[in-house]
């Protein structure tokens, strides 16, 4: 089973993370996640993650350092997933759910609350400990 690439964005303001929710009819629908999404054949994952927080939720980004790479496998699907750490650029535009269900500025709190695909748990984690320190 070849692995589905998925890019993800960790976007911390203000003491919070932004997270999005998965539209209804979708895979693992009403969960909540970091936002992105698949990469296109021969796509840079850094574009990809630009390109999909532009459709998704109407931001410009500018995309640092990887914070996590993990893989899980899904009854129906294997997934590899690269987390990167982003910040809004200059003149960005708020975040607006455009092409997700909803989103939420979470704070560590809400982390607790809020259900997750279990491919993000480990991320999900690193996220509570950095909201922790701010």
């Amino acid at each position: 089973m070849t692995p589905v690439i998925v890019v993800a964005g960790v976007l911390f303001e203000g003491g919070r993370v932004l997270l999005t929710q998965r539209k209804k009819g979708t895979h693992l629908e009403g969960l909540w996640e970091l936002p992105g999404g698949k990469i296109d054949p021969d796509e840079d994952p850094r574009d990809a993650l630009v390109r999909e927080l532009r459709e998704e939720l109407g931001i410009e980004v500018a995309v640092g350092a990887p914070i996590e790479v993990t893989s899980h496998r899904y009854p129906e699907k294997r997934v590899l997933l690269l987390f990167f750490e982003v910040a809004r650029t200059p003149g960005s535009p708020e975040p607006r759910p455009l092409d997700v269900a909803d989103m939420v500025w979470a704070t560590r709190a809400d982390l607790d609350r809020l259900q997750f695909p279990a491919a993000d748990v480990a991320v999900i984690e690193r996220i509570r400990v950095a909201l922790a320190q701010h």
